[in-house]
């Protein structure tokens, strides 16, 4: 083996002890596009890992979005089995050219990376981010108006259902990554969007001086370190005031609430990706009422006692998706299962024919009407939450409500 170029060693291991902490022998996947930044964090990670008897799994995406994509992904994944790491190759399906065409690839990426990382039983998936990227990403929401929370950048951890998202190089500047891979005799791919001048990162990245003379990286720091405290202070008060239920909503006892608090619990009932407007959330928190913000409602608790509950807006609603193990509806729902459904089977809201279990519960019509149901053409065939199952239909299937933001998962990390 080449020798490691001694600064980034010491680095990148204490960037990973603040991420911890592991299994006793840490099994990583690391999102490996070819380029310096992912290649360098593979290496890395790959040396970490061993260290400690563990293992890393190379995840490389033909995203399909240009013609050598799929000769790219091919030599990177080469490249990734001639340094011993163990490589899967995974491929963007269905992904047209159109409107936010960048979002929904991203979106896709962590979505086949996030299957890719629960078949392999792992539960860290790196990210090669480094100090320019959140730089950059600093001064795209500077320019989006983001307000304090998004001003914090970049967390160095994120915890997703079943999965963390690590991003240990944050510290690092991007000439050290290429002069640890030159150091190392590996080779990297320089992806040819990275100096389209039509995107708005790529002219920041080329307007912007180096990350270390601009004091950002500083300021960041100190928003993230503002985000963290706040964030835990509403972990502290939800898990005092608020009850989550299985089928999709919350009870909140009654009271003011901090604005932070109320805004994750928001964003976790309606699956949503990112925090709802601060503005109506601020005005909400200083005195909970009822109210419909972000498609989710706030309604009286009623027989549940007093406060408020939170559900899904019902208009807000997706419409039903074919059904297949794995699937996602909803944004919140994953319906589990042994075995393939009818080709005719899907998954979408109870809807009408909550009127038929209003004896059965004591859910509200507001949260019936909203529960995932599995039906064959227009045949309800079940009703997980409700523990219905109509006669013939096979009963092994599961529901679960997993939305993709905790309402208290790990605290924003600051890069240092």
């Amino acid at each position: 083996m080449a020798p490691t170029q001694p600064c980034l060693t010491p680095a990148f291991a204490a960037a990973m002890d603040g991420l911890g902490p592991f299994e006793p022998h840490p099994a990583l996947a690391v999102a490996l596009s070819g380029g310096a930044d992912s290649m360098a964090l593979t290496i890395l990670a790959r040396d970490w890992a061993h260290r400690r008897g563990g293992s890393v799994l190379a995840l490389v995406v033909d995203h399909g979005l240009r013609p050598a994509s799929a000769n790219e992904a091919r030599i990177t994944a080469e490249r990734a089995t001639r340094l011993n790491i163990p490589v899967r190759l995974l491929h963007l399906a269905d992904l047209r050219h159109g409107p936010a065409l960048a979002e929904r690839a991203r979106i896709k990426r962590y979505e086949i990376l996030t299957h890719a990382c629960r078949q392999a039983g792992i539960l860290h998936l790196l990210l090669g981010h480094h100090a320019a990227d959140q730089v950059e990403t600093l001064a795209m929401r500077v320019l989006s108006g983001s307000q304090t929370h998004g001003l914090a950048g970049m967390s160095a951890l994120l915890e997703t259902a079943g999965l963390r998202l690590l991003r240990p190089l944050l510290g690092i500047e991007p000439a050290l990554l290429r002069g640890f891979l030159t150091a190392n005799g590996a080779e990297w791919i320089e992806d040819p969007s990275n100096q389209d001048m039509r995107a708005t990162r790529s002219r920041l990245r080329h307007r912007l001086t180096a990350p270390g003379d601009t004091g950002l990286p500083q300021a960041t720091s100190a928003v993230g370190r503002l985000r963290s405290r706040e964030e835990t202070e509403a972990a502290r008060e939800l898990a005092g005031r608020t009850t989550i239920r299985p089928e999709g909503f919350a009870l909140l006892s009654p009271g003011r609430i901090g604005a932070v608090a109320l805004g994750s619990l928001i964003q976790t009932i309606g699956g949503a990706p990112y925090p709802p407007n601060p503005a109506r959330i601020n005005e909400l928190a200083a005195n909970p009422r009822p109210a419909a913000v972000a498609g989710v409602r706030l309604v009286p608790a009623g027989r549940f006692g007093d406060g408020l509950l939170i559900v899904r807006e019902e208009a807000a609603v997706m419409q039903p998706i074919e059904a297949r193990p794995d699937t996602i509806w909803d944004h919140r729902f994953r319906l589990v299962g042994r075995k393939a459904f009818p080709d005719d089977a899907t998954i979408g809201k109870l809807g009408d024919d909550a009127a038929r279990f209003r004896d059965m519960t004591d859910l509200p019509s507001v949260v019936l009407r909203t529960l995932p149901a599995m039906r064959f053409v227009d045949f309800l065939a079940a009703v997980p939450h409700l523990c219905y199952v109509a006669g013939a239909y096979n009963a092994a299937t599961t529901i679960l409500f997993t939305p993709p933001r905790p309402v208290a998962g790990a605290c924003f990390m600051p890069t240092a």
